[in-house]
């Protein structure tokens, strides 16, 4: 009578072990280092006084009616618009030149444009832009 052993089988875990430390020193190797030479700086007392305004700022707002106005002033049109631009920049240096339209978001591209067009033809530059309001 012949007897046969019956063994169970086992997993060779060697082999996944030497791959995972393969891998760990792949990973360790590739992934950045945390920068020993920068220190952080912690920002000191904030300031309580607020940036003042800039009263020379000049602001060329459009309504959803389409109506024009350079910070205070209204204009009627967009020859006058650009009259009271031409009275505002002339004599400034031309470092402050800068413009900024605000427009309602409600208004179609062209009538911004337009006024645009009027700003950089008074001699504007840089011209920003702005939104009435964000919501």
């Amino acid at each position: 009578m012949k007897t046969t052993y019956h063994t169970t089988p086992n997993i060779n875990v060697t082999p996944l072990i030497d791959v995972l430390l393969v891998l760990l020193i792949i990973f360790m190797t590739i992934s950045p280092m945390k920068p020993h030479k920068h220190e952080t700086k912690v920002p000191e007392k904030p300031k309580d006084t607020e940036t003042p305004i800039d009263l020379e700022t000049l602001v060329v707002s459009i309504s959803r009616d389409n109506a024009y106005q350079l910070n205070q002033t209204k204009a009627a049109s967009l020859s006058e618009l650009n009259s009271l631009l031409h009275k505002a920049l002339d004599g400034r240096p031309a470092d402050r030149k800068a413009v900024f339209v605000k427009g309602a978001p409600t208004l179609r591209y062209s009538q911004v444009s337009e006024v645009i067009d009027a700003v950089k033809e008074s001699g504007a530059a840089p011209i920003g832009l702005q939104l009435e309001a964000l919501d």
